[in-house]
């Protein structure tokens, strides 16, 4: 069969992450302290029941986003999926396709092996719930849970890695997995910038909208000439941690060339999120991001020599040496 990567998020196709550097963009984190694990098979198998269980008990780490001790199973597991909400959130509602951001902890039944832990790297994983894109025993357990919500489930090899199992990782393929997840946060289409309003008091360049509706924010082009420099500044600072250069990223964006104010590039169009590494983008969002805070609204304005300079993607709308606007809402850090 056909093996497909465990985190494997959806990633539209984006005209920054296709020049650059030369790469495509990447896929969603791997937050694991051992073998990245992979979903199995081409197609879907039919959904499965949601029971109630057999599930082992959490016998430490009991609270949220505290790293669980679960027991081994309790006989034999379910051959559907054991799903059980053993704290429950009050936070936003998680739709498939949503990405998630949640610390998690993946065992086998039977002898209590762990085989995928983001806590003890201090990196949650991000990744979406969408069909073909991970365990389908992940999208048919996590969707409908609420943030802040603690999540125990079963998933046997149906809804896992089929019957190839992941012999890398020493899981058979007649393994069943226990899953914990801290669900931290979901994000789709209409997720925004969380923060505090930054001043847009220099008339030399754009003033972006405040707006955090998920909608996309208007970019006010000055009747001046570009910056010849980079230009990178909040329009709304947010209070996570800092961007490094070698993170991946989960965003919303919008670009715009300066001499026209023409739309060239925009997630809110598409109504689907972008994900990217840093080393394979263009080097003004690199260098544009780097340091800015995870939750912010960033004005990014990228001169040619960062940009494309005159080698523009064909059919982009982008002339040779153009100078780009973005406005990019960091919405994870991967």
């Amino acid at each position: 069969m056909r093996r497909r990567s465990l985190f494997l998020a959806a990633v539209p196709a984006s005209l920054v992450a296709l020049a650059g550097c030369g790469g495509n963009s990447s896929d969603s984190s791997t937050a694991s302290d051992g073998a990245s694990p992979s979903a199995s098979g081409t197609s879907a198998p039919p959904p499965p029941k949601i029971v109630d269980g057999p599930l082992p008990a959490i016998t430490a780490g009991t609270g949220f986003d505290q790293k669980p001790t679960v027991a081994k199973g309790p006989g034999d597991p379910s051959d559907q999926l054991a799903v059980k909400t053993v704290i429950a959130g009050g936070g936003a509602t998680v739709a498939e396709n949503d990405y998630i951001q949640a610390n998690y902890l993946a065992q086998i039944w039977d002898t209590a092996k762990v085989v995928g832990n983001s806590y003890d790297q201090k990196t949650p994983l991000v990744a979406q719930l969408a069909q073909g894109g991970v365990f389908e025993g992940w999208r048919y357990a996590l969707t409908g849970k609420k943030t802040g919500s603690r999540v125990l489930f079963s998933v046997p090899p149906t809804w896992g890695y089929g019957s190839d199992g992941n012999p890398q990782a020493g899981i058979k393929g007649t393994d069943t997995l226990v899953f914990v997840f801290d669900l931290q946060a979901t994000f789709n289409a209409k997720s925004s910038a969380k923060g505090s309003e930054a001043a847009q008091d220099d008339a030399a360049l754009p003033k972006i909208g405040t707006n955090t509706d998920g909608k996309a924010p208007s970019i006010e082009i000055p009747d001046t000439d570009p910056p010849k420099k980079l230009v990178s500044g909040y329009v709304i600072e947010g209070d996570g941690e800092p961007v490094k250069a070698e993170n991946s990223l989960l965003v919303q964006y919008k670009g715009v060339v300066w001499n026209t104010g023409k739309e060239f590039d925009s997630t809110y169009q598409r109504k689907q999120l972008a994900s990217f590494s840093l080393q394979q983008v263009v080097k003004g969002w690199a260098q544009g991001l780097t340091g800015k805070k995870v939750g912010s609204r960033v004005l990014i304005v990228i001169p040619p020599a960062l940009g494309y300079g005159d080698n523009p993607p064909a059919g982009s709308g982008i002339e040779k040496d153009s100078t780009m606007v973005f406005t990019v809402d960091i919405l994870a850090k991967m």
